[in-house]
């Protein structure tokens, strides 16, 4: 009778202790490997996050979406209209668009030319090389980019809509005249109003993303990469002007996705995954390997994924059919599990980055494309991984610390800084302050 009811103890202790002691479950995890193997500890999470969800449906049946923080109050449409002269978040008017507020009268017509003036720093800026993209002289502001303001997209289903849903609000930490970073919340699953994903839009054209291999992972399985150094930090030199960072992808074990950083290949590609690539021209690309392959490898770095969710607007076949497996599921079948996915739009100008509660590999695609990315590749799962942290001054110690975007995920205010990860991250620098070449 002791051992029968020490088992559901032993579960139930461990439960707790994975979602409130920073660390406990992948510690655990890799554990449980070394006594049952990989696909027997993945068949062990299905199980246990299948349980989790059947209580979920029981114990928080008929529960409202939850809103994270205050949405201001939407500008009246004349205001709206009036905005839009500054700039979108894609792309200025064109002339033929600027035209009737030209016609209006002396001071719309000064609008219209600042707008066209806009567009034109914005198509020179393209041209640009790279040196000079990257030098801190030439910052976005000196450039007059247009203003960056995602699109609302609003709610993706009537009756999951919380206040705020679908509506971007400028990060805390991101205040100023030229915001850089927005984030919005979304319900992306009907059958689950607890579900919930927070995106971030990142202006590709005012900031800057690295990538860090992560002290153990991924695991090295060339050679050359063993002496590849991995502090797992963000470099000391850049604390001061790092804004924000994101978790990276899965471990080698799990589908033994490459990835290459700085002339070093640490695990070799494969031809049909979904793969994150900086280009040698600065430019971010998400797309299957055998349609970038020669423009990754002359690049900075490139991280794979399991196979793109979507690419170019077109949903993945098999996420489509329900055949889940390879985002995150031993088993095809829905595993509702935290997750974290990246995209860009179709402009390839705005990067998006969610990070998601009680999710299937459908609900969190679908959400990603809802917020207005096309290509879209999904990053690590599980309660640890996932995280998104912006970075502050600490009051007390004057030095940049991690705030996360939303309470709930795991981090520590060291995340990424002066706490090594034993994981892949990606981090974000303000272009102005990114005198780096793509190459180091």
């Amino acid at each position: 009778m002791g051992v029968t009811m020490l088992v559901p103890a032993l579960a139930i202790f461990a439960w707790i202790a994975v979602h409130r002691i920073s660390g406990f479950g992948p510690w655990l995890a890799d554990s449980l490997r070394r006594v049952i193997g990989v696909e027997g500890v993945a068949r062990l999470e299905e199980t246990v996050y299948g349980v989790e969800d059947r209580m979920n449906a029981v114990l928080r049946h008929g529960e409202k979406p939850r809103a994270y923080w205050e949405v201001p109050p939407e500008a009246p449409a004349r205001a709206r209209a009036a905005g839009a002269l500054v700039g979108p978040a894609v792309a200025a008017p064109s002339l033929v668009e600027a035209l009737p507020s030209a016609l209006a009268g002396p001071a719309a017509a000064a609008q219209a030319v600042a707008a066209q003036a806009v567009a034109a720093s914005e198509l020179s800026l393209s041209a640009l090389p790279v040196s000079a993209m990257q030098a801190p002289a030439a910052s976005p502001r000196q450039l007059n980019l247009p203003r960056f303001r995602p699109s609302n997209v609003g709610p993706m289903f009537a009756e999951l809509d919380a206040p705020g849903d679908g509506r971007w609000v400028v990060l805390a930490d991101d205040v100023g005249g030229d915001a850089r970073m927005y984030k919005t919340l979304l319900h992306p699953d009907v059958e689950r109003a607890w579900a919930e994903l927070f995106v971030v839009a990142l202006d590709l054209r005012r900031v800057r993303l690295h990538f860090v291999p992560g002290t153990l992972e991924p695991q090295a399985t060339v050679d050359e990469a063993l002496e590849l150094p991995r502090p797992g930090r963000v470099p000391d030199e850049y604390h001061g002007s790092v804004i924000a960072a994101f978790n990276g992808g899965f471990k080698t074990e799990h589908g033994h996705y490459g990835t290459f950083l700085n002339g070093v290949t640490v695990v070799p590609p494969l031809t049909d995954t979904c793969t994150i690539a900086l280009t040698k021209d600065n430019t971010l690309r998400i797309a299957t390997w055998s349609k970038l392959e020669r423009e990754a490898r002359e690049g900075a770095w490139w991280r794979q994924t399991p196979g793109c969710m979507y690419e170019n607007g077109k949903i993945n076949p098999r996420l489509a059919g329900g055949r889940v497996s390879k985002w995150g599921s031993t088993i095809d079948g829905e595993t509702v599990i935290r997750r974290s996915a990246m995209g860009l739009d179709a402009a390839g100008t705005t990067l998006f980055v969610g990070i998601s509660n009680h999710t299937t590999a459908p609900a969190i695609a679908r959400g990603m494309r809802h917020a207005g990315a096309v290509s879209i590749a999904q990053l690590d799962i599980n309660f640890s991984f996932p995280k998104f942290v912006t970075f502050r001054e600490s009051a007390a110690t004057k030095l940049k610390v991690a705030v996360p975007l939303a309470q709930g995920f795991e981090y520590t205010e060291n995340e990424y800084l002066r706490r090594p990860s034993q994981r892949d991250f990606f981090y974000v620098m303000d272009a102005s302050m990114d005198g780096r070449t793509a190459r180091n």
